[in-house]
């Protein structure tokens, strides 16, 4: 058993300088490599490799090595743009984004390697001071990037040019006061993770999108809609209230929001955002229909069919108000069918809802051809009971079939 255990001993012992050993030739060969400006890509895979070994995490020549690959790659497709050569402008902002994670992660090193001493720190002044003239790319790689659709890409860009504000590299900058564009970055990355249809990319940075006051209704859209798909009801609400109340005339924040009101069954809060929307908009008749809706909900009939009859001066054309309308008069006279006794005066006051109703009925219909199941049984119930024969054996037929 000794013996076993000395043989492993001395096994690993010998093993480690071999391992050293080819760990420095690995990282002779990349630095070889870059000084010469070939196979960099293979250089840095070499590199990220090493340190994906969390022995190596603090080896700050790995790093540096990493960083002169990436840099020269970003150095040569520069050089060909300034050259007006054929260039992958993708590859320069890549290699950019690259280049502030690399020394993004060995200032972190450095840090702790110091003891959390900024003044020790042999690196951090020179690489911040290189990267800040850099971070412009950041940004236009992102622009470049959601131009090209590939919002993966452009989140990412977008995400690093924000994040340098909180990175220590960067602490004597102050982005975060002094960088105006930091609000619209945010902005796109809730567009872009909106459009990788990813909840989390597109509520990261939300708060610092909503500071950006130009794109701020796009951005609650973008928030809400996320919050709707994860069925969050709550939140979905608090953001179209905050929309509502910033952008009363926005057509997306009224309807969703009265739809929530109507369908919970809180009427009166539905009919003050449509009295709030109609102080808004005046020329709008999407509120305006909104509330007579309610008022139907109600059975406040006579304000509904006044409410109705002012988006009919407005808009003659808007097919469901006829139907509030007339819904207004044909539920009133259904509650008479159901509840008074047969007589004379049941006979009129039924005639006389059922006049009332016809020709916004007819007007629905008219309108709405294809929405035979809305006005149908109405139609053949005001044709039968106003005697109207002629018209009555025509919707007779139509539901027959």
């Amino acid at each position: 058993m000794f013996r076993k255990l000395l043989f492993m001993v001395l096994a690993f012992c010998l093993g480690m300088p071999l391992a050293v050993c080819a760990q420095k030739k690995e990282i002779s060969k990349a630095k070889d490599n870059v000084k010469a400006g070939k196979s960099l890509v293979e250089a840095e895979a070499s590199m990220r490799k090493l340190l994906a070994d969390s022995t190596n995490k603090a080896n700050e020549k790995i790093w540096l090595v990493l960083f002169d690959a990436v840099r020269k790659q970003y150095e040569t497709v520069n050089e060909q743009m300034y050259l007006k050569q054929k260039a992958d402008t993708a590859k320069l902002f890549l290699a950019a984004y690259r280049m502030f994670g690399v020394l993004e992660g060995l200032d972190s090193v450095e840090w702790n390697l110091k003891g959390v001493q900024p003044a020790k720190m042999k690196y951090r002044k020179r690489h911040a001071e290189y990267l800040n003239q850099l971070r412009g790319n950041l940004y236009n790689g992102g622009l470049y990037f959601v131009g090209k659709n590939d919002f993966k890409n452009a989140y990412g860009l977008f995400a690093a040019y924000i994040d340098c504000a909180s990175q220590p590299i960067f602490t004597s900058y102050d982005y975060q006061s002094k960088d105006k564009k930091i609000a619209t970055a945010g902005f796109y990355t809730v567009y872009c993770g909106y459009k990788l249809n990813d909840a989390e990319r597109t509520l990261n940075y939300s708060n610092i999108a909503q500071t950006d006051t130009i794109r701020l209704e796009m951005t609650y859209q973008y928030i809400a809609e996320t919050y709707r798909k994860k069925a969050d009801t709550a939140k979905f609400v608090d953001v179209l209230e905050s929309g509502f109340a910033r952008y009363p005339q926005s057509r997306y924040f009224f309807s969703h929001l009265f739809d929530h009101y109507y369908k919970t069954g809180k009427y009166k809060t539905a009919i003050a955002l449509c009295d709030d929307a109609i102080k808004a908009d005046t020329a709008s008749v999407v509120p305006l229909f909104a509330k007579s809706t309610v008022l139907l909900a109600n059975q406040n009939f006579d304000e509904c069919v006044s409410i109705c009859d002012k988006v009919i001066a407005k808009d003659k054309t808007f097919a469901d108000v006829y139907l509030n309308a007339a819904l207004a008069y044909f539920n009133q006279a259904t509650y008479i069918e159901g509840t008074m006794r047969h007589s004379k005066e049941k006979t009129q006051k039924l005639k006389t809802l059922y006049r009332k109703c016809l020709p916004y009925m007819q007007e629905y219909r008219k309108l709405a051809p294809n929405e035979k199941a809305k006005w149908g049984v109405p139609l053949y119930t005001i044709y039968l009971n106003l005697n109207m024969g002629r018209e009555f054996e025509e919707i007779d037929k139509l539901l027959k079939k």
